[in-house]
């Protein structure tokens, strides 16, 4: 086992060779729907890696899904990736000249509201999008699931391998805390209904596992009443210690108590369209008067982004008292304050409008070189000081989020890494929207070496930090990465995927080709 293991992470060249009888497996997967439309699954929403697979497959459940890493498993190379809307950022969907799985065809495959002690749920396929998940759940039921991504155009085995987070996660923890059972398909080959009490070491490990020990293809999501309506607002702070002390006062508070959605972001202090301020109004006719600013205003300001939830069984009058006495304790700029009601529906589906726009401006099929990290609250102010009003002062070309999430809404036992120095660490998110330029160097290039310069600083000022969404070109990264969780790692990499088959664009294991013994 030593042996196999000390193959198994430091990898070989097997997943750059392809054999002959490749083809003849593909050939091999009759009923199948097999597609020769590839080029679209050899990118992603990142634009900053190309990788172009053998197949694509459109599979109608777990059993074809099955059946095609089982195929893939008799040969000596091929290995398989599961894809969803194409909105990974650096390739972690990609399997070069191996097998992609296009999830998005088993969207329709479950749909089934249930409950077990007190509790509501819905199973839905992992190829669904949770936006269409939220369209069903509140029209047919009125019920909603309790914890969300900001862009609802993600498939739920998508989110559900990496975290999911969004303004209730302070609350509810991340999406990967509130499932409670899932059907993963692993690199044996194996349909495995896993949960807390069943298979538990999959169940814990595919949450946050990167893809690398199975296929989620259905997973039972917790809900909740959906609201009817939401008081959306935005405040703006000049001073990064006031945002931070408010922000984190306001996910402190109890259920009922304060805010149902508590998220931030940086914007620079000037008229600049895309970083400044007019990207703080909620609504077009309402504007951003930089009068009320005060004269001592850094480069960069903070906006804090907050959403109280509704019936509309709620007098306004009861709703604006609330707003008021919540507000009445933060410290932002006096009059700089943009407040709307909206559906709650409307509320979660803000990004869309956002999408639509740049669809049409043709910036959302430009590169996108984000960047997602989680840092701890005793480094942030550092970070601001280092990244925020130096690095990135003149802002990124699309979103810079950074608000507060609490690490006793995580659970350990899942695979998703975060800070451990306190109770209390931030999401920053660079959002990147990178035009296409028509000669000359690749900006994305150029800003993915900004990316790596924000992390190597990072390094050298020893903050604790982990990347979200993390992607590295080194086993010694991701070493670091997972930390004393490693090795817990590695062993249920050679449980479940033994071959190292699944999520090749993730760069953390090779394929081990066979016949090579796994006892």
């Amino acid at each position: 086992m030593i042996a196999y293991l000390e193959h198994f992470v430091h990898g070989n060249d097997a997943e750059s060779r392809q054999d002959d009888t490749d083809g003849d497996v593909v050939s091999s997967l009759d009923g199948l729907e097999i597609t020769s439309a590839t080029a679209s699954a050899g990118k992603d929403f990142g634009g900053t890696k190309f990788s172009k697979p053998l197949a694509v497959i459109r599979p109608s459940s777990a059993v074809d899904v099955a059946r095609v890493v089982r195929a893939a498993a008799a040969t000596a190379n091929l290995t398989v990736a599961a894809r969803g809307n194409g909105h990974s950022i650096n390739g972690q969907a990609m399997a070069h000249r191996g097998l992609v799985l296009d999830m998005r065809a088993m969207e329709n495959e479950c749909f089934r509201l249930g409950g077990e002690n007190g509790l509501r749920y819905v199973d839905v396929s992992g190829g669904a999008l949770w936006e269409d998940v939220l369209k069903r759940c509140v029209s047919q039921f009125g019920l909603a699931p309790r914890s969300w991504t900001d862009y609802l155009g993600l498939t739920v085995g998508g989110t559900l391998s990496n975290g999911g987070v969004s303004g209730q996660a302070f609350r509810y923890g991340p999406q990967t805390g509130n499932v409670t059972e899932m059907e993963v398909v692993t690199g044996r080959g194996e349909t495995v209904v896993c949960s807390e009490k069943q298979n538990s070491e999959l169940f814990f490990a595919a949450l946050g596992g990167l893809g690398q020990f199975g296929i989620i293809t259905r997973a039972r999501v917790l809900l909740q009443q959906a609201p009817d309506m939401v008081r959306w607002i935005r405040v703006v702070y000049s001073e990064f210690e006031a945002y931070t002390r408010d922000a984190e006062w306001l996910v402190s508070l109890r259920e009922g108590e304060g805010f149902d959605y508590v998220e931030g972001f940086v914007f620079v202090n000037n008229d600049d369209p895309c970083n400044g301020w007019p990207t703080v109004p909620i609504r077009p006719n309402q504007r951003f008067n930089p009068v009320r600013l005060p004269s001592n205003a850094g480069p960069v300001l903070y906006c804090l982004e907050l959403a109280l939830h509704c019936s509309h069984s709620d007098h306004p009058s009861t709703v604006d008292m609330e707003v008021d006495r919540l507000l009445g304790r933060l410290g932002f700029v006096e009059g700089v304050k943009f407040e709307v009601d909206v559906s709650y529906m409307e509320f979660l589906l803000r990004v869309k409008r956002v999408e639509e726009e740049a669809k049409v401006k043709g910036i959302w099929d430009a590169p996108h070189p984000w960047l997602n990290m989680f840092i701890s609250k005793s480094n942030i102010a550092d970070f601001d000081r280092q990244v925020f009003k130096k690095i990135i002062n003149n802002g990124v070309g699309g979103p810079i989020l950074v608000y507060p999430l609490l690490r006793s809404k995580w659970d350990s036992r899942h695979s998703v890494m975060v800070p451990e120095s306190s109770n209390i660490f931030y999401i920053v998110a660079l959002l990147r929207f990178v035009p296409a330029l028509p000669k000359g160097p690749h900006n994305a290039e150029i800003l993915v070496a900004q990316n790596n310069a924000i992390i190597q600083l990072c390094y050298n000022r020893g903050f604790d930090f982990k990347l979200y969404l993390p992607h590295y070109n080194s086993q010694e990264n991701w070493m670091r990465h997972f930390g004393d969780k490693w090795t817990r790692f590695i062993d249920s990499k050679a449980n479940f995927d033994p071959l190292a088959l699944l999520a090749p664009g993730q760069n953390i294991f090779s394929r081990i080709p066979q016949p090579f013994s796994i006892t």
